[in-house]
């Protein structure tokens, strides 16, 4: 026995040493470009450059409503996000070539939110592992990616590197 970790562990690993870098309060998501073995880039969420982050200024929340149906029952569910930063799984796509993200994967250790998910749809990735769930898109999430052919998995059994898993606050 080697020790040696094996590639889901060691990328996501990655991902969550990136989401260190992340000044936001609630949230602390990183993301990597891997194709093949190879780390193409990090990132992580956080406000544009050169503007205050959350822990100098605060979140930006603004609330939405979305409506459900399930079994014909319509519900409204009241959802809350902090429009101040940019999403890790953005700031990879800015920041990565269209070409290395063709076939490529992205290691992400949250799922991806609606928006992030509708633009990786379109990035030319062929897979989308994370770790933690984001309940409040998944269903609609996990629609998409098998309409758009792409492998989308929750590592089971993971566990974060020491001081990396920064809990979400709501």
């Amino acid at each position: 026995m080697t020790g040696r970790k094996d590639w889901d562990t060691y990328f996501m690993d990655i991902a969550y040493m990136a989401s260190t870098r992340s000044q936001c309060s609630r949230r602390h998501v990183g993301a990597v470009l891997v194709q093949g073995k190879k780390l193409l880039g990090t990132a992580y969420n956080g406000a544009p450059m050169g503007v205050p982050d959350c822990s100098e200024e605060g979140c930006m929340l603004v609330e939405e409503y979305e409506l459900h149906v399930a079994d014909g029952k319509e519900e409204m569910i009241r959802k809350q996000r902090c429009i101040r930063t940019i999403h890790a799984e953005q700031n990879l796509l800015l920041f990565t070539d269209r070409e290395d993200r063709e076939g490529s994967s992205v290691y992400v250790t949250d799922q991806p939110c609606w928006t992030c998910s509708n633009m990786l749809a379109n990035s030319g990735v062929r897979e989308i592992v994370f770790h933690r769930p984001y309940p409040k898109d998944s269903d609609k999430v996990n629609a998409l990616m098998a309409a758009r052919g792409i492998a989308f998995r929750q590592i089971q059994g993971y566990e974060p590197p020491e001081g990396t898993d920064h809990r979400i606050v709501n």
